[in-house]
Parts: structure tokens; sequence; C-alpha cells
């Protein structure tokens, strides 16, 4: 993993994400809209592509790669599955997707897909704002890292590697990355 491979922190409460994946962009399209192909990744979950519509995503992260092996008991409960609420902000095909994430008690943070063409590769930003503190920002960067990389290595035809230690090294290589004291 290259050091370009990790989240950038972009603003007090935004982190940033740039990933080149193999084309076409449609394709990649197919996969943050079309909930089979999303379920590959991220999370199932049927969406209709247009501002203001809700949707709700599925999250069994322990099924997103062929090693099953469980998170330690510090994320024990979060290996069930999961369901979340969103709703659509922006939604330019095949170029732009922005959502909600989160709420309950507090404002919801927004997801930005961002697509565009690189040769014959689509060049993938994910910017997630509007991030309540930086314990929220290092769950959040690890958690896009690992789905980030799960998604590149389908769309490449490869086994992803084990969800939950990837997600758990990651956790602890962003606490540094982003609690450490800033200059």
């Amino acid at each position: 993993m290259s050091d370009t491979d990790y989240g950038e922190r972009i603003a007090e409460e935004s982190v940033r994400f740039e990933r080149l994946l193999p084309g076409p962009i449609e394709r990649v399209w197919a996969f943050l809209t079309e909930s089979d192909k999303r379920a590959q990744w991220l999370a199932p979950g049927t969406m209709e592509p247009r501002a203001g519509s809700t949707f709700a995503l599925h999250f069994h992260n322990t099924e997103l790669t062929p090693d099953r092996t469980l998170p330690s008991e510090r994320f024990r409960q979060f290996d069930g599955s999961f369901t979340t609420q969103h709703q659509v902000l922006r939604c330019e095909p095949p170029h732009l997707l922005a959502w909600t994430w989160g709420g309950g008690n507090e404002a919801p943070s927004e997801v930005i897909f961002e697509l565009s063409e690189a040769g014959e590769q689509v060049r993938l930003v994910v910017t997630h704002r509007r991030l309540a503190d930086d314990g929220t920002m290092v769950n959040v960067a690890s958690g896009w890292h690992t789905h980030l990389g799960i998604l590149a290595e389908v769309l490449h035809g490869q086994p992803p590697a084990p969800f939950w230690p990837t997600f758990e090294r990651l956790e602890e290589e962003y606490r540094c990355r982003i609690m450490s004291p800033r200059n």
C-alpha cells in the first residue's frame, strides 16, 4: 500500500480519498449505485439515483471477503449486520453522487463520490465531510480505506484482503495520522 492510498485530511471535519480504478466510468458508477454491485464492496440497499430519494444500506462487513476472520473484541458489536439510513443529495450520472451519512443524535455527515476518466482508468475521489470529531474521522477514514481497497480488488478481479484485520490495522494507523499533534 502506498502513501497515496491513505485518506487525506483536507479540512478540520473532512477526509478525502483518491483511487484509480479500471474503467469504463459506467462500470464504476454501477458499483456505486446498483445494490448487487455495491454489496460486493460496501453494502447492499436499493437506491433510486436522484436527489431527495432515501435509501438504506445493509452492512455485513465480515461477509465482504472470502476470509471471514472475526473482529477483535473491541469491534465485536459491529460484526453482525446493521442498517444505516441515507438520503441522496446530488446525482449527476456517471460523474457525481452525494448522500448523507449517519445522523441520529447529531447532524448527518456527507459523502461525495466524484468520477472522472483518466485514460482507460477512472479516477474516483471520495470526500467525507462534516465529521463530528477526530475520533469519528479515524473510524470513517479506516472504514473508507478498507472498503475502497475491497472495491479496487473486486474491479481488478482479485480476492480482497480480509475486512476486519485490514480495518483494525488501518484504524491504528489513522489514529496516529489524525490524532497526532498538528503543526
